[in-house]
């Protein structure tokens, strides 16, 4: 081996390989070398990250590709999930659909699975999680126009307008610090806040954020918010994992991810016309005032 070369023996365990930002993880770690084993609910998924990495120009590096069926409530196969590995970037979490009527029922299941994901790596010996965290755990709380959201901010996790996957995501992470924190713990670890994260998916799988688009697109706005958002590409988001999880400096850091500047809602809705013309007559031309949202908010959850 030339001196310099990475080490074939790193070998990094991605949890939920197959979602919209794990199976790009896999892929770019497949890429740059390294040896990799992702965890999947069910084993009948296998199949279709195979074919979608080799869609990706992947095929001799599917030899360090692994995968093992392991759930983040349960501490089935997590021993194994975790053996031999250096590295763990802990991507998946559970998604909300509809009403639910119990919100802390709901929200344990991120709280233990990087719960789960944190005991199991301390015990194997693992040097550093990466956690794919969200940016509504740092900046919904800062009201200030004029001051900056950095990674030092925490969000109010009673913080009106919140969503549940994103308290959830709140509270699992500060869970994990405090885990983390404990002097008894060896294993160093780093968070990504991601925004709004777009881009192409590599099959079909899309993240929540892709609402905004849907809300746009399926006729269920007559006018489109004036609300700005930050947004970011999942590829990119892909390449901060790798990065968070190789420098050294990056131990005991949080990480907002984010393209620079904003993007407003109608902003949006003007590139989707301007680029997807077949699309053009599914999306609204009118502007909703901000003194409409501020109404509506008083009663309605969405607004």
């Amino acid at each position: 081996m030339k001196i310099g070369a990475r080490k074939m023996t790193n070998k990094v365990l991605v949890t939920g390989g197959n979602g919209f930002l794990g199976l790009n993880i896999v892929c770019q770690l497949l890429k740059d070398k390294y040896v990799v084993r992702t965890t999947l609910r069910s084993l009948e998924k296998k199949a279709t990250v195979i074919q979608t990495l080799k869609e990706q120009g992947l095929k001799e590096e599917l030899s360090n590709l692994e995968f093992i069926q392991a759930d983040l409530q349960s501490d089935k196969n997590w021993n194994q999930a975790m053996a031999g590995i250096d590295y763990v970037i802990s991507v998946a979490s559970p998604v909300f659909f509809g009403k639910v009527d119990d919100e802390q029922k709901a929200i344990q299941p991120a709280v233990q699975g990087i719960t789960r994901i944190i005991m199991f790596a301390q015990k194997a010996g693992v040097k550093r999680i990466v956690m794919t965290a969200n940016f509504g755990a740092v900046g919904f709380s800062n009201k200030d126009k004029n001051s900056i959201t950095t990674e030092k901010d925490w969000t109010n996790v009673n913080e009106k307008g919140l969503s549940l996957y994103e308290k959830s995501k709140a509270i699992a992470e500060q869970k994990a610090w405090k885990l983390i924190n404990d002097p008894k713990n060896k294993v160093e670890f780093t968070t990504v806040n991601a925004v709004a994260m777009l881009g192409p998916s590599l099959d079909g799988h899309i993240s929540g954020s892709f609402s905004i688009l849907n809300n746009i697109l399926n006729g269920s706005m007559k006018r489109i918010p004036q609300i700005e958002l930050n947004v970011v590409d999942v590829r990119d988001v892909a390449k901060m994992h790798i990065l968070a999880m190789t420098n050294p400096k990056a131990a005991g850091q949080r990480f907002i991810a984010s393209a620079d500047g904003k993007i407003s809602m109608p902003e949006i809705a003007r590139l989707i016309r301007s680029k997807r013309p077949k699309l053009a007559d599914k999306i609204p031309t009118k502007v909703m005032p901000n003194w409409l949202i501020n109404i509506a908010a008083s009663f309605n959850q969405t607004a």
